[in-house]
């Protein structure tokens, strides 16, 4: 095991030991009740089944019938979660081929950055998690079931899903994923028509088309950013079938995975297995693994939050300077836009999870004997890949050789970098993160002069009007949780990659998220305290010096400590964003959330 990875999952084992331990000892006490539907009164029960299959009642009657909850986000205006419209149906026949009844316990709400963002409904994604994570608990609270189907993949619907299983964390779970949408136009070519609509050189039509060629079909969509990061995380964590996360829906094999699902949920279900319980299948080395996975792939920094905010509901404290500590000893294997060419389907093609996970193991940056909810051989099996045979109903897991492209995926001793370019930011401006895997060398580190902005409209407007032209760090504040959300700010990438394009020395400096697509501009992000709660972010003016340094992982505003005294006496709140497309029903999230590196969970998580 690489000392550094040792080192820090030692780290999170001794910072957490009082709430990991009172949480297991939660989830012990509701496992050792036995199975909760026996518990129940015969009106309760009546109610739980009386809508089932004249077989299925008889199968639940009993003790030892076995009910799997099904849990979905499925709506079809999301591409991803589209395909989840006939996995219920399909669920349940498997669930009664392996012997077992299906029901579908509850929906949660699946939104979709894509369509909010730069809009006001993007102020109420980040509290979506927290939305999604109550509506499992609501959905898991009728204590009908012995085992659970989480189907969900994109944005903030892993993490919530994951944040309100974890209350029921004595239960077996399995997510069923659903694929990625095959590749449309290159994210290359997707890049260079935003930057030309950006500089007025193409128009709205063409902008749409060029949108339509690359989000085209139902699955996720094909560039590595937050959904297709969840997807990586779950299986390093052992909670999704081996391979199962990016073979594209209505496919042969991703119809043989569901069924092997189903499969699995039940053989854990049973009482004879080995138990399996989900709140100890994510323990502190699955955690470490997630992070590992992350930093190994330049993944999204959303998860800097939502990792963090998942660690707190099974009682395991993470925080920043751990994420910065295992990238400075990951290796960078994988080159996936935004930090390359790549989409998902290439990196599938290369080899995938298999080959990733088999690289990483053979260089000590993963913890081997973790518990999963796949089968009993911890996450050496995640280094077989999945096959289907013609007729087969169940696929077969085969061991993996090396990378079939070196351009994309490559093995641990040689890496793209030998870090992983998640770099935390510290300075008198407060903390944050920045990710450099997608930066060049060249533009990692920028001293200018501040230009202000507390909407991201206003930055635009400066672009259109031909005041941007010049070497400047962007201050985009009054975006941070308690503020307005926390929307992401990735409507600002192509305007930014313009400036950069054009010889300037741009960054941004912002206490709002940049999204899982952060690109080619030094971004600070997520910076700590936020504007609204007393960040020195408030104090900034225009033409104050900032250097960005992501090398020494600094954050300087170049003010004497005289000037800034002064400005503390004028401070502004920031913009109201309380009413307008439900955002003035968020009041007690906006109230109650806490920062951006303790999770920005409104929650209560464990402290």
């Amino acid at each position: 095991m690489h000392s550094a990875i040792s080192a820090v999952t030692a780290a999170v084992i001794a910072r957490s030991r009082a709430t990991r331990a009172a949480y297991l000892t939660r989830i012990q006490r509701a496992r050792q009740q036995g199975r909760a539907r026996h518990h129940l009164h015969c009106g309760n029960i009546a109610h739980g089944l009386a809508a089932c299959s004249l077989v299925d009642k008889n199968a639940l009657k009993g003790e030892t019938g076995i009910n799997i909850g099904i849990v979905t986000a499925y709506n079809d205006m999301l591409s991803a979660h589209q395909p989840y419209a006939g996995y219920p149906d399909a669920l349940k026949q498997a669930l009664a081929r392996a012997g077992a009844v299906g029901q579908v316990a509850g929906g949660v709400p699946a939104m979709c950055d894509g369509v909010t963002q730069g809009q006001d409904g993007m102020e109420l994604s980040l509290f979506s998690r927290d939305v999604i994570a109550l509506s499992t608990a609501v959905a898991l609270s009728h204590a009908m079931f012995d085992g659970v189907l989480l189907l969900g993949v994109c944005d903030k619907i892993v993490p919530g899903l994951l944040i309100g299983a974890l209350s029921f964390g004595h239960l077996p779970m399995l997510f069923v994923p659903a694929g990625p949408m095959p590749s449309g136009i290159s994210n290359k070519e997707k890049q260079r028509v935003r930057q030309l609509y950006a500089e007025g050189k193409v128009g709205r039509e063409a902008l749409l088309e060029s949108e339509l060629a690359s989000y085209h079909s139902a699955g996720t969509c094909t560039f590595y950013g937050t959904a297709n990061s969840n997807q990586l995380l779950l299986e390093m964590m052992g909670v999704q079938l081996p391979g199962s996360s990016f073979v594209n829906p209505q496919t042969p094999l991703r119809d043989a995975l569901t069924e092997a699902a189903a499969q699995q949920i039940v053989e854990l279900a049973r009482e004879e297995a080995t138990p399996r319980p989900f709140g100890e299948v994510i323990d502190e080395k699955a955690i470490v693994n997630a992070m590992v996975g992350l930093l190994a792939t330049g993944g999204s920094t959303n998860h800097t939050i939502h990792l963090v905010a998942v660690a707190r509901a099974a009682g395991i404290l993470i925080n920043w300077d751990d994420f910065s500590a295992l990238s400075r000893a990951t290796p960078l294997l994988t080159r996936l836009y935004p930090n390359g060419e790549a989409d998902v389907n290439h990196f599938q093609q290369a080899g995938g999870m298999a080959v990733l996970i088999k690289e990483l193991l053979a260089g000590g940056y993963l913890h081997e004997g973790i518990l999963t909810s796949a089968h009993a051989r911890g996450l050496r099996q995640y280094t077989e890949a999945p096959e289907r045979h013609d007729g087969a109903l169940l696929p077969t897991w085969v061991p993996v050789g090396p990378s079939n492209n070196t351009e994309v995926l490559r093995g641990h001793d040689a890496p793209f970098a030998p870090t992983g370019g998640i770099e935390v930011m510290s300075g008198n401006l407060g903390r944050g993160i920045i990710k450099v895997s997608a930066v060049k060398p060249e533009h990692r580190v920028v001293e200018a002069p501040a230009l202000v902005f507390d909407e991201q409209q206003q930055l635009l407007d400066a672009f259109k009007a031909g005041e941007l032209n010049q070497d400047f760090v962007a201050v985009l504040r009054y975006q941070g949780p308690r503020a307005n959300g926390m929307p992401e700010l990735h409507q600002l990438t192509p305007t930014l990659g313009v400036l950069l394009d054009r010889g300037f020395k741009v960054a941004l400096v912002t206490d709002g998220r940049m999204s899982g697509a952060s690109g080619k501009v030094a971004a600070v992000l997520h910076l700590c305290p936020e504007a609204s709660q007393g960040g020195a972010l408030a104090l900034v003016q225009n033409g104050d010096r900032i250097r960005v340094d992501s090398q020494a992982g600094t954050l300087d505003l170049l003010v004497e400590p005289d000037v800034l005294a002064r400005r503390i006496a004028s401070r502004t709140s920031g913009l109201s964003h309380a009413e307008g497309c439900g955002r003035e029903l968020f009041g007690n999230f906006r109230a109650l959330v806490g920062s951006a590196e303790e999770g920005a969970s409104s929650l209560g998580l464990v402290v």
